[in-house]
């Protein structure tokens, strides 16, 4: 279980998954620097992962801010040794009332919703390239969602924005390959802990279940970041430019 060991991972986003995958990737023996916008969040985070044996430290990442990304990958390069995977893991959902179609989407949601979740994906990526690729390689991970691929009725801003960040990508994977960097996406559906579940609405709980091939249960942040470890790690080392889809069988593509 040290699949990850000695390398250096920045977490940007500390939410309901980014729980999952920073207990993970420093059980595996990476050291984690956990990013949010919300630095007490981040912070109960780490301790969590440090009252658990691992190595993570929590800083302020505002990911929609160059300034902020920056500062992060710096953070890596000089108090940890280096930069040797980002999990872009943040995201705006702004535009969440299922009520708003392309009609009733105002422009003010949809600049905002692209502003965090496309151009905060493309800040990240830009702060972190020169810094994977000065050690030599490493690995570029993006949170998305089925919504990407999905018909919906709401939820437009969000969709297209996560539909940007598959094409920003394979951009990665594609002109930086050659120098080492790895770029992926995992694209979940609804995924709660097992403890945030029956607080859920039950509508939506039977939607989400209703629309998977598995349907004992939603997503877990666990079923996340396991998906999320193979493909920072070594044996994920011939996995590139692809979207993984964690989502019990909600979509089924080539």
């Amino acid at each position: 279980m040290n699949r990850l060991k000695d390398q250096v991972i920045l977490l940007a986003g500390a939410g309901n998954i980014g729980s999952g995958l920073a207990l993970r990737y420093a059980s595996e023996g990476a050291q984690v620097l956990i990013g949010d916008q919300n630095l007490e969040v981040a912070e109960q985070l780490a301790s969590a992962v440090t009252a658990q044996g691992g190595q993570a430290q929590a800083i302020a990442l505002d990911g929609a801010s160059e300034t902020s990304a920056k500062a992060a990958v710096a953070f890596c390069c000089e108090k940890l040794g280096g930069l040797d995977g980002i999990h872009i893991n943040f995201a705006s959902l702004a535009d969440s009332d299922p009520e708003c179609g392309a009609l009733e989407l105002s422009t003010e949601i949809f600049d905002e919703v692209q502003r965090v979740n496309a151009r905060g994906a493309l800040l990240c990526t830009q702060a972190a390239l020169p810094a994977l690729i000065a050690r030599g390689g490493g690995t570029v991970l993006y949170t998305t969602s089925a919504a990407a691929h999905a018909s919906g009725t709401a939820q437009l801003a969000y969709s297209m924005s996560k539909s940007a960040i598959h094409t920003l990508m394979r951009h990665v994977a594609k002109r930086y390959g050659a120098q080492g960097v790895r770029a992926n996406a995992i694209a979940p559906a609804l995924t709660f802990s097992a403890e945030i579940e029956p607080l859920l609405p039950e509508a939506l709980v039977d939607m989400a279940k209703g629309g998977a091939a598995i349907k004992s249960r939603i997503g877990r942040p666990e079923d996340i970041a396991a998906m999320a470890t193979l493909l920072m790690s070594s044996e994920g080392a011939y996995i590139t430019g692809q979207v993984m889809n964690v989502d019990g069988g909600t979509v089924m593509r080539v």
